[in-house]
């Protein structure tokens, strides 16, 4: 696990705070409008989930999803922690909007 303490920020406000690489590759960051994000590897597949802004506990819920992007494990260096960061960057930049039903 790195906790990025030095992060860096882009113009965009996007920052990965912590990461973790390899097999198992996960972490969590900001995006510039006030939303986080995590990721993980799920069945061969990178997960990267965005949450709505001000979220209301320390631990998001799956109703504070509001958009999910996937990307396949053959197209990322899963060691390399500066090539996993680009890759979650731009599945946060591309991830679909989750549909909701009405209540």
């Amino acid at each position: 696990m790195t906790l990025a303490t030095d992060r860096v920020v882009t113009p965009e406000g996007f920052a990965v705070e912590d990461i973790t690489t390899g097999v198992h590759a996960s972490g969590f960051g900001q995006v510039g409008d006030g939303r986080s994000f995590s990721f993980h590897i799920e069945r061969h597949e990178l997960v990267v989930e965005v949450y709505r802004p001000r979220l209301r506990g320390l631990v998001p819920q799956s109703e504070d999803v509001v958009a999910v992007a996937t990307r396949k494990l053959t197209d990322i260096d899963l060691t390399d922690e500066r090539s996993m960061t680009a890759v979650v960057r731009d599945a946060v930049a591309a991830a679909h909007p989750v549909p909701r039903t009405g209540r």
